[in-house]
């Protein structure tokens, strides 16, 4: 489960960044009744306040919405590890217990998204 998010909230956003395409409350609730029963009306008050979160855009047809998400499922983890850290207390030592955190696999991600993206890249 995503921070900031309860767990329909987040099966829901999965969904959405994993068809990357728009999306009835009717065709999320089909996708969603494969694993549980889910009332038409509990879907779309979640979506809904998905959409009053900022995580989804919803544009009308008919006497319903089409949503789609707003970002992506990345820009989103980002989002919420830099607010993450803007709110702890000391950001280097927080940096630091995150980096002890790191997996080998998660280290070579890092190391690779800084040689895309290397310190001091976005200009003073």
């Amino acid at each position: 489960m995503m921070r900031g998010l309860g767990e329909l909230e987040s099966t829901i956003m999965d969904h959405m960044w994993t068809i990357k395409q728009p999306a009835s409350v009717r065709d999320v609730l089909e996708h969603l009744r494969e694993d549980r029963p889910l009332a038409y009306t509990t879907v779309m008050t979640v979506m809904d306040k998905l959409h009053t979160k900022g995580l989804l855009r919803r544009r009308p047809v008919g006497r319903a919405y089409i949503y789609e998400a707003v970002s992506s499922k990345e820009a989103y983890t980002a989002d919420v590890m830099r607010e993450s850290l803007s709110r702890s207390g000391n950001r280097a030592a927080t940096l630091v217990h995150f980096l002890e955190r790191l997996t080998p696999e998660e280290a070579s991600a890092l190391e690779a998204a800084l040689r895309v993206y290397p310190p001091g890249s976005r200009g003073a």
